[in-house]
């Protein structure tokens, strides 16, 4: 069967679509927050809460993301939301004063935490459905769409100061993903929860109460999970290291390590470079090993050769430090959204946007930590962040992905 008609082949790009949209739509208004600032004449601790305000939306979306999920399904959700935030750069690239910008920033929040729910929870549909790992290739499109935006921010900076043009490419470009992920998402059975494992404990009560008749599109929330709150911890850890590393390594190398100019910017490329080769060969890790073992001594050697280059000093133990960094936290977001999704799409939808507000407030909390000691002791809170979720993942239940048993016997 050819790639252009394989099911698999077809979900897993189109989906694919949707993690380089919100990687792109992220670094693209993140590139230009330099610009922003002078357009709008913020002084730096406005810009720490214009931030902060993603983060805020990201937090507080989770009731929002949930009603959606049942109503609309992820699919829907999914185009409805990468169009939203397609949308909100030419708002953001408008905004006449800053309160304004608060506003389309916090909305920016909510929406990527509408779009990151609906698009793993379509990553989780396609490995229970075709029984193949794909969740750690889906989450290294995420970091290759971040690259690209970096690299077309690089180039309309050259060609125009306009924040509003840049923007109106990066929308054009977030069009075309959005019409070719379109036809390969796949639909909904359902719009409410999905089947919860029959062999977990804190999902028995749950399936009993879904026998009972109840009106469509109404069902009470539930208080979480034990595991479920373990996940969440894993998740905020995990993005505070991921999105603290991207936002401050440069930095650090030019500040702390007196690296060169031309130097200071291999530290995103490292970072981001081993996560993307990471998560190319994690889903193999995934099948071979388990995702427990995976997040557990991926996230260890994250914390401790961090930990190590800090007290080292120097570039180049710097650069071996980003590198673990970068190879050993790649696979911990993949693995925790496919666990959480098989809890349903109310433990899927929590975690997702602890996960969110991990990512977009975890540059700000880095940043305020070196403000009150020194950047060193900011990216110590990174290390200690990677540490922190090698203990959660101890409290995890992994239970063994229909997908990993597949794989194992065909092996």
């Amino acid at each position: 069967m050819s790639r252009l008609h394989d099911p698999f082949r077809r979900g897993q790009v189109a989906i694919a679509a949707l993690f380089l949209s919100l990687g792109f739509q992220y670094a693209t208004w993140a590139a230009r927050i330099p610009a922003v600032k002078a357009d709008l004449g913020l002084t730096a601790a406005e810009v720490g809460v214009l931030l902060m305000a993603a983060g805020v939306g990201a937090a507080v979306s989770f009731p929002v993301v949930a009603w959606l999920m049942r109503r609309l399904g992820s699919r829907r959700l999914a185009l409805l939301s990468q169009l939203g935030l397609a949308l909100l750069l030419l708002a953001l690239a408008a905004a006449p004063n800053y309160p304004v910008a608060l506003l389309v920033m916090c909305a920016d929040g909510v929406l990527v935490g509408c779009l990151n729910v609906a698009m793993n929870a379509q990553g989780a549909a396609l490995e229970t459905r075709h029984e193949r790992n794909t969740m750690a290739k889906l989450h290294a499109t995420f970091s290759a769409g971040s690259l690209l935006a970096a690299l077309l921010a690089s180039g309309m900076t050259a060609a125009t100061g306009s924040v509003a043009a840049h923007f109106a490419v990066a929308v054009a470009l977030l069009a075309v993903l959005g019409v070719s992920a379109r036809t390969g998402l796949l639909d909904d059975a359902a719009p409410a929860d999905a089947a919860a494992p029959a062999d977990s404990a804190d999902s028995a009560a749950p399936a009993e109460r879904s026998e009972r008749p109840r009106k469509p599109g109404r069902r009470r929330w539930t208080v979480p999970s034990s595991l479920t709150l373990w996940m969440c911890c894993a998740m905020v850890f995990g993005t505070v290291a991921e999105g603290a590393m991207n936002d401050w390594s440069a930095l650090y190398l030019k500040d702390v390590a007196d690296a060169s100019a031309e130097l200071a910017p291999l530290g995103i490329a490292v970072v981001s470079g081993m996560m993307v080769v990471a998560r190319l060969f994690a889903d193999g890790w995934r099948a071979r090993w388990g995702d427990g073992r995976v997040v557990l001594l991926g996230s260890a050697v994250a914390g401790a050769g961090l930990a190590a280059a800090l007290v080292s000093g120097g570039v180049a133990p710097a650069l071996a430090g980003f590198a673990c960094m970068g190879l050993g936290i790649a696979a911990v977001t993949p693995c925790v959204y496919a666990a959480a999704a098989r809890q349903g799409s109310d433990a899927l939808t929590l975690v997702a946007a602890m996960g969110t507000t991990g990512l977009l407030a975890g540059p700000p909390l880095i940043g305020f930590i070196a403000g009150a000691s020194d950047l060193a002791w900011g990216m110590g809170a990174v290390a200690a962040s990677a540490v922190a979720v090698s203990l959660c993942s101890t409290r995890i239940r992994w239970t063994p992905a229909p997908v990993a048993r597949t794989e194992a016997s065909r092996a």
